[in-house]
């Protein structure tokens, strides 16, 4: 036993072991928004209030008065998460609670459409807060419709097969560096040690951060539930969904030990069934095209801090 509390003494995790969320939350099974917000919480601790908009974890966190977060949890309308944040963060500055992190976690839909002028406006202010975008590349909770972070070539409900999404999806974390934002960053359920270090940088930071992590959606990607990590996974493999951070304007990547071709991605999700060859040539194209302007960002960023 005592050699057993020795070994429990000098052991080492990467993720922190603290569990803030409960179960009883109302997730679909495999919901990567719901891995999100755990490592979320994971990474942030119990100083932590956290602002949600209308979006799939308005409903996952539980009937009224039942909630699954294990933090303090302020529900708001669809377009205000960035401003009721900033407003949160404000009163606990005026209260002498600097310590604890103002936590906006909103959908794509109510990040890049209907709550970026909210968002905009947070950040060009400079206002100290993290924002988390839990990208599942669109309206998921209200019927699986298309939002700007729909990516070309998918099903949703309001494009059909025959009419899939045309045109790249925002990119969102071009428009925050555009604001002069200090930190921003994308991450991906399938690392969620990359996620957490992340936040607990940005939590480090004054002023506004900016993360958008990948959550798969088994329900409104088409794909079985226990496959959600695999898909994530090839997300990153392939380079669709680039994982990199940018830290006072300097890129920082994180590749794949090896590149693979976009159509392993894609033929696990029935949100791409309809594709033809010629899309999918189509789509590696683009996606190896963002890939080679993304490592130039970075290499032009590092000259330019060496210079610095």
């Amino acid at each position: 036993m005592g050699r057993g509390k020795d070994m429990n003494a000098v052991r080492k995790l990467s993720i922190p072991e603290i569990e803030l969320m409960s179960p009883g939350h109302v997730a679909c099974q495999g919901c990567g928004a719901t891995l999100a917000f755990r490592y979320a919480l994971k990474a942030l601790g119990r100083k932590t209030i956290v602002i949600i908009p209308a979006c799939c974890w308005s409903v996952i966190d539980g009937p009224f008065p039942h909630s699954s977060a294990g933090v303090p949890l302020f529900h708001t309308a669809f377009e205000t998460a960035a401003s009721t944040t900033s407003g949160v963060k404000a009163a606990l500055e005026v209260k002498g609670n600097s310590d604890v992190s103002a936590l906006a976690w909103a959908g794509d839909g109510g990040t890049m459409d209907i709550g970026i002028q909210a968002l905009s406006g947070a950040v060009e202010r400079g206002d100290d807060i993290i924002y988390v975008c839990y990208d599942n590349e669109a309206y998921m909770n209200t019927g699986i419709q298309r939002s700007s972070s729909t990516p070309h070539g998918a099903w949703t409900t309001t494009t059909p097969a025959k009419n899939f999404k045309k045109g790249p999806k925002k990119n969102m974390v071009e428009i925050m560096l555009a604001h002069k934002i200090p930190y921003t960053a994308t991450a991906n359920i399938a690392f969620p040690e990359d996620f957490i270090a992340k936040l607990q940088k940005a939590r480090a930071i004054k002023g506004p951060k900016f993360i958008q992590i990948l959550s798969p959606c088994p329900v409104g990607w088409k794909f079985p539930s226990h496959l959600t990590i695999k898909v994530a996974k090839l997300a990153f493999e392939t380079c669709i969904y680039p994982v990199y951070e940018v830290e006072n304007s300097r890129y920082t990547i994180k590749r794949p030990n090896t590149k693979k071709p976009v159509k392993l991605y894609l033929e696990q999700q029935g949100r791409f069934r309809h594709l033809t060859d010629s899309t999918i040539d189509e789509i590696q194209e683009n996606v190896d095209r963002e890939w080679e302007i993304l490592l130039n960002r970075e290499s032009a960023s590092h000259v330019e801090a060496a210079k610095a």
